[in-house]
């Protein structure tokens, strides 16, 4: 069966939205995303979201009572697993359209959960005693490790960022649009060397949602469907001093490669790339796990512009999550750019873009996610 994203919109605002609570993110995004797939909410018959308030209190709220539920919660890339969820849902008649919903109060803090670890995890016993507290400080571990061994530079880790921007300036939404360059990006505050801030995700509030149904059932709704060629799903270990090898994501490589298989795809068909962007160097990981270039190659392919406005891989078109917007958990609005790709409906929109690849990651390296996604059938 052949399973389509109906409908996918954000909130109405991203950014700093003091007056929304995490639950009214979720039902504006939700509302959202129902209505772009000119449905109700009584068309609802599976939900899927992640974290407080979780899915039940969101179906609740929302009015649906749905007979099929995830609730599976493994970081930023918990939307892209939700959808592959939901493709294999409908596949075996346990729903019919699934409503897969984000909303977060990243910056607010408004009805959040508290991010600390609990005493008793992992992260708490091994590494928090030793001064690896937060993403910044767990991300570089690997980050550096990388530098030594394929020799990035500062500048080129700065690229990445310079990148982004440039997209970003493309689109009224983005929080941040003004140019900026290396030189910029080097001189901003140092957070967790070597990172600097603007090489750090945005920490904004914000939401979105995504309508999930046959192709079949959406032949009669008013939105092109987004056709989900192929997916993939795995992690490596939830603590990031326990990877394989610091300069490569196993969790990246094997959810890829599933992907990629099932959809039936060479690199050289995709169109358009979105991978998740919490830090500089989490593309240069995605570029290469993915398998686009050799290892130690993509610093430089993002420094010569190969993956901005005019490249021969637009990744990243939104803005990403340093520009862009980042709530905490970035997979639903890769998902949504790709759906905006596809549609022909983006800011910055690639021509004639229909096969779009969306690599997530959750937690720090821990888990992965990825989907393939195009405007036509496989």
């Amino acid at each position: 069966m052949d399973v389509v994203i109906a409908g996918a919109a954000e909130t109405d605002e991203i950014g700093v939205l003091p007056g929304h609570s995490t639950m009214r993110l979720h039902v504006e995004g939700a509302r959202n995303a129902v209505a772009d797939a000119g449905l109700r909410m009584t068309d609802i018959d599976g939900i899927a979201s992640v974290s407080a308030p979780g899915p039940i209190q969101v179906a609740d709220a929302l009015g649906v009572r749905p007979r099929w539920i995830d609730g599976t919660g493994v970081g930023g890339t918990s939307f892209l697993l939700h959808v592959r969820h939901a493709v294999e849902a409908i596949r075996a008649g346990h729903a019919a359209t699934v409503l897969v919903t984000h909303g977060e109060s990243g910056k607010s803090r408004v009805g959040a959960a508290r991010g600390a670890f609990p005493a008793s995890s992992p992260n708490a016993q091994f590494e928090v005693p030793y001064g690896v507290t937060g993403p910044p400080s767990m991300f570089t571990i690997p980050l550096l490790r990388y530098m030594k061994e394929f020799g990035l530079t500062a500048e080129q880790l700065a690229s990445v960022a310079v990148a982004q921007r440039k997209w970003a300036a493309r689109n009224p939404r983005a929080r941040y649009r003004d140019p900026i360059t290396v030189e910029d990006v080097l001189a901003s505050r140092m957070i967790s060397y070597p990172l600097h801030l603007l090489e750090c995700c945005l920490v904004t509030d914000g939401g979105g949602a995504l309508v999930i149904t046959s192709a079949e059932r959406a032949r009669d709704l008013p939105r092109p469907p987004v056709h989900i060629l192929g997916t993939g799903e795995t992690f490596e270990s939830p603590l990031i001093s326990q990877m394989a090898d610091f300069t490569t994501s196993a969790a990246f490589r094997r959810s890829s490669a599933e992907a990629f298989a099932e959809a039936g795809i060479t690199h050289g068909d995709v169109d358009h790339l979105m991978i998740y962007d919490a830090f500089a160097h989490v593309p240069i990981y995605g570029l290469e796990d993915l398998g686009f270039l050799p290892r130690g190659e993509a610093g430089a392919f993002i420094a010569e512009g190969h993956t901005e406005p005019g490249g021969r891989l637009p990744m990243n078109t939104n803005g990403g999550g340093l520009s862009y917007t980042h709530t905490g958990m970035y997979g639903m609005f890769l998902i949504q750019e790709s759906v905006r790709q596809l549609r022909g409906q983006a800011a910055a929109q690639v021509p004639g873009a229909e096969i779009s690849v969306v690599q997530g990651n959750g937690g720090m390296f821990m888990a992965a996610g990825t989907l393939v996604l195009s405007n036509r059938r496989a």
